[in-house]
């Protein structure tokens, strides 16, 4: 099934809502918006008037079920008895906003009663009030369904659908145990008349064979701004950082061989691997001539030196390089090579190698101007180029848009990339990501970094996700988002006089709040307040 513009998974829209919120949007007036649009929904399909009638909202202990505390609230309105059965301890409300519409509701007991389900032995106390219900709304579950149906909502789904050959039943964003982003069911699964989602509707709620568990999909416009979708932000940094085991071990999250330096160049590939370290990865190899490879070492001895014959990057390296190939997540390829003849040469015949061995891919700086020779080279692997303006008119032959104009050059990159079968990250003021299918830009960073070793830095980042075997166009949207944040912090820190290396330490406090996924969404807007600061 191909995906439309009026179609997004659910793990991009937790993306998106979470960089709405980054734009200034509260998510609390989308929660807001979101109950109200399930209020319209149920007032224009209901058949008859709502007065008089029995609502029983079964709510869950996420945003799902605070949307659905919203909806009680405005549909209290209409002369309804309105009853909320929270399927939990109110104590344990995974969301902050939802906890905050059911202490809203506490103090309405003349327009709503409020009851909790503490565990499965009170099941037979709610039997009665969903099966006399005239309107369900399921509000249980939502998009972040996980896992296998327990007690108690299993239970509870079988209830409302015995309940369903009398009461309408409305479903909050998707039907609870449909998978909304592969279109999977669980047994049970609520059967719905009405499925409310929002903001764009989800793959599984198109499939023909949901239709008896969605039954009619409506989509509530919410208040999320079309920018959201191409803005990076803390979603896409969310979406990337992997949950650590407590039993991993050293290469799991990353092994990364950095091929760079040159007789001219010692720092670059430095700054790239010690960026990596940062961002995350493990390990680190810098493949380098042997001429600078004791420089190299000096600048820290984290990173991993292995060195090759001569001065420059030669056919007498290839041995080595495509032996360690074989225990290599990411080949980080450029910063710092230099432009000698036998060095162009030499990096396309380790492209080609590359492809063959099907190692996740970063090319940039001197790299790219040996793929100018072969700007396809890398078609169909995971692979990630990260020019300038320059880079890129060498690259490709095409001279860009002006920076301004900044629609038109999301087209020609979007165009570029999938010319060439890679994604393209375009460096600039505003960067511009695409892989020639989703195109992004990004707006952190500042004129500071205009400095020497940004760059590399930045491939660092980039190379580090890739690793971890991030698909290249989320590695690279929330690569430049990371260097830029970075940038923006140590310029708060140091003024415009920035160096390279100062973005380098900053890497960890961007991403650290990001690693504890419990408190994921708490984290991100506290994230968020202190870097406003």
């Amino acid at each position: 099934m191909e995906l439309t513009d009026d179609v997004i998974t659910p793990e991009d829209m937790t993306i998106v809502d979470m960089n709405t919120a980054y734009l200034g949007v509260p998510t609390l007036l989308l929660m807001e918006n979101a109950g109200r649009g399930i209020t319209e929904a149920i007032l224009e399909n209901y058949p008859e008037p709502i007065a008089e009638k029995t609502i029983v909202l079964l709510a869950g202990l996420g945003n799902n079920g605070g949307d659905g505390l919203v909806a009680i609230r405005h549909l209290s309105h209409y002369g309804c008895k309105c009853l909320v059965i929270l399927l939990g301890r109110p104590e344990r409300m995974r969301s902050d906003l939802a906890r905050t519409n059911w202490e809203i509701l506490q103090k309405l007991p003349l327009s709503v009663k409020c009851m909790s389900l503490k565990d499965s032995s009170q099941l037979k106390e709610i039997e009665k009030e969903i099966m006399t219900a005239d309107i369900i709304i399921d509000g249980i579950l939502g998009t972040g369904i996980k896992g296998k149906i327990r007690e108690p909502i299993m239970s509870t789904i079988k209830l409302i659908n015995s309940a369903s050959e009398k009461a309408f039943t409305a479903a909050i964003d998707v039907p609870t145990g449909l998978d909304p982003g592969t279109g999977k069911t669980q047994r049970p699964t609520v059967k719905a008349n009405i499925t409310v989602t929002f903001h764009k509707t989800k793959p599984g709620l198109i499939m023909k064979k949901n239709e008896k568990y969605t039954g009619k999909v409506i989509v509530k416009k919410i208040g999320i701004p079309w920018d959201a979708e191409y803005i990076a932000g803390p979603g896409d940094l969310s979406n990337v950082i992997k949950q650590r085991s407590p039993h991993s071990y050293k290469g799991n999250y990353g092994r990364i061989l950095v091929i760079g330096g040159g007789k001219y160049y010692t720092g670059a590939p430095a700054l790239s691997g010690v960026s990596a370290l940062r961002t995350g990865a493990d390990l680190v190899f810098v493949v380098t001539p042997a001429k600078i490879a004791n420089s190299i070492r000096s600048f820290s001895p984290d990173i991993i030196v292995r060195e090759i014959p001569g001065d420059v990057l030669s056919d007498e390296g290839i041995s080595v390089i495509e032996e360690m190939l074989d225990q290599t997540t990411c080949l980080v390829i450029g910063p710092g090579l230099g432009l000698e003849k036998e060095t162009m040469s030499t990096v396309l015949k380790i492209l080609g190698i590359v492809k063959a061995k099907k190692v996740p891919t970063l090319v940039d700086a001197d790299g790219l101007k040996a793929m100018s020779q072969q700007p396809t080279i890398l078609e169909g692997l995971p692979a990630v180029l990260t020019p300038h303006a320059g880079e890129y008119r060498i690259l490709t032959g095409k001279k860009l848009a002006p920076p301004e104009n900044i629609e038109e050059r999301m087209d020609e990159v979007m165009e570029t990339a999938k010319e060439l079968g890679v994604t393209i990250l375009l460096k600039a003021h505003t960067d511009v990501i695409s892989d020639g299918k989703n195109v992004k830009i990004n707006r952190t960073g500042n004129p500071g970094m205009a400095v020497g070793g940004t760059g590399d830095v930045l491939t660092g980042i980039v190379g580090a996700f890739l690793s971890w075997g991030t698909p290249p166009f989320r590695a690279a949207v929330t690569g430049a988002f990371v260097n830029g944040v970075a940038g923006d912090l140590a310029c708060v820190e140091k003024g415009y006089q920035l160096l390279a290396s100062d973005l380098v330490e900053k890497i960890p406090d961007i991403i650290q709040p990001f690693e504890n996924w419990r408190e994921l969404y708490k984290s991100s807007l506290q994230w968020l307040r202190k870097l406003k600061r």
